[in-house]
């Protein structure tokens, strides 16, 4: 007989004591991160903004109970709800990510790290609230963005050589992850209890990817990080009581996170935790759709304007070849039939048909109203994906991180266009002088969308000073979105 597993408590785990040193002892004075992190922090909102126009979106939005308002409790931009910090996380965490338009990250696992921003926000609302009620000090909007950098570093880390995917887990684990750890800290736990939160979130039930591929593609994938962050704010408080954690959660055999769901494997680590990941995030400025496909519909829209001025019709046309990444033909290479708008935004030939007919791509686009239109089905019939095996080392690449797609038109006749390729999209770092002014329009035009001129001034005002929003408090920041 094998030797009884010993019950001797070991020590933590070491991917939970980076974590929590990282996230307790690592000062953030990079001003490129800070940087990013207040564009990233006004484009998230903006996306939350502009799927409040949505009612799919809306729908679950508000207290799980109707009515109730929560005393001191966070505030969720652009609506009139004042909620505990766990349904007020799950709103916001919800509501940025729904139109699938909030920043990306890509590597061995994809994601969105922004949507961390539900718990932190929410986090920092409450305890705003309830300092001032308190007669103390409130959180600024500082705290919030050392928070971001500090979420997005957790989570883009981990998922730079590490595949949840392959195992069939969804990337919303490591959103759950990364703000546990952060959260953790706002609230002031010790080292131990955020250790044993941090633990917690690995032992925890983790999102299927069955809601983000066929045959089942469904709005799940739109509050799933919602959901993901608003947990982590529980685990938060659950450890802030005194309740334990598992420090073998990952490494224990037969029952711990490695051997259960990571196929025995042991995570894999590129670089330490710092500020890489902000400095370094992909923006969704121009088209929301799935990020491998950026690429593709900035192409699309190129070949848009030549078929206008050569004077040809997607009717002409008998083949488009996509020449593509891995990442992309696993993900969004899709044929068949599409039932709703979280399968179509994840269908590289559905975000390239949109724009050579119509000229744009946007988040109506998706929508029943559109996707009726016939010719989009036959354009994406004549369409074939093939693997660029560059393009693919070129995308996790460190030094480049492209995420590169170029098209081939050929018409009936037997003439062609010449390929276009497109290596960065418009949101790459690459591309940060071009992009950024860019970025702060989609903010104005989701603005626009929820709330009067004298509102969307003063929001802009505080929003596009560095120094400003750094010193503003959070509850006063958040008042400034309420309807």
């Amino acid at each position: 007989m094998s030797a009884p597993i010993s019950n001797v408590r070991p020590a933590p785990d070491s991917v939970l004591v980076d974590i929590v040193d990282y996230v307790l002892d690592f000062p953030i004075d990079s001003t490129l991160a800070l940087d990013t992190a207040r564009n990233c922090l006004i484009d998230t909102l903006g996306c939350g903004l502009e799927a409040l126009t949505y009612p799919a979106c809306t729908k679950l939005m508000g207290p799980i109970v109707p009515g109730t308002i929560v005393p001191n409790g966070a505030k969720v931009p652009g609506t009139s709800f004042q909620l505990d910090p766990v349904q007020a996380a799950f709103n916001i965490g919800a509501m940025i990510r729904w139109l699938d338009f909030n920043d990306t990250w890509l590597a061995a696992e994809w994601g969105h790290p922004s949507d961390n921003l539900g718990g932190i926000l929410a986090t920092a609302d409450w305890l705003s609230r309830s300092a001032i009620a308190a007669g103390k000090q409130p959180l600024t909007m500082k705290d919030v963005l050392i928070g971001m950098i500090k979420a997005h570093e957790i989570q883009g880390c981990i998922a730079l050589e590490n595949s949840f995917n392959k195992v069939g887990l969804d990337h919303v684990l490591l959103v759950k992850l990364a703000s546990t750890a952060v959260v953790g800290q706002m609230i002031g736990l010790t080292r131990d209890e955020l250790i044993n939160a941090v633990s917690q979130a690995f032992v925890d039930g983790h999102a299927l990817r069955t809601y983000r591929h066929a045959p089942n593609t469904g709005s799940r994938k739109s509050w799933a990080a919602g959901d993901a962050t608003s947990r982590a704010v529980r685990l938060a408080l659950i450890a802030k009581t005194g309740e334990m954690g598992y420090p073998s959660v990952l490494t224990a055999k037969t029952w711990g996170f490695y051997d259960v769901l990571f196929k025995g494997n042991a995570f894999k680590f590129q670089r330490p935790y710092g500020s890489y990941v902000m400095e370094n995030v992909l923006f969704k400025i121009s088209f929301p759709a799935e990020f491998h496909a950026q690429t593709a519909v900035e192409a699309a829209m190129t070949l848009h304007a030549q078929l206008q001025s050569a004077g040809k019709r997607v009717e002409d046309i008998k083949k488009i070849t996509i020449r593509t990444h891995e990442a992309a033909i696993r993900i969004i290479d899709k044929k068949g039939p599409l039932n709703n708008p979280a399968d179509r935004d994840h269908c590289i030939q559905y975000m390239i048909a949109v724009p050579l007919i119509h000229g744009r791509l946007t988040a109506a686009d998706y929508e029943d109203s559109i996707a009726q239109d016939t010719r989009i089905d036959v354009l994406r019939a004549k369409m074939e994906c093939v693997e660029d095996a560059q393009f693919t080392k070129d995308y996790h690449d460190p030094e480049k991180r492209s995420i590169a797609n170029a098209l081939t038109i050929e018409f009936n006749d037997g003439s062609t266009f010449d390929e276009v390729v497109v290596e960065y999209p418009i949101g790459h770092k690459r591309r940060r002088e071009d992009g950024i002014p860019l970025l702060v329009e989609k903010f104005k035009t989701n603005l626009a969308r929820r709330f009067p001129v004298k509102q969307q001034l003063a929001i802009l005002d505080v929003s596009l000073d560095q120094a400003r929003l750094e010193a503003m408090p959070v509850n006063e920041y958040v008042d400034l979105y309420v309807i």
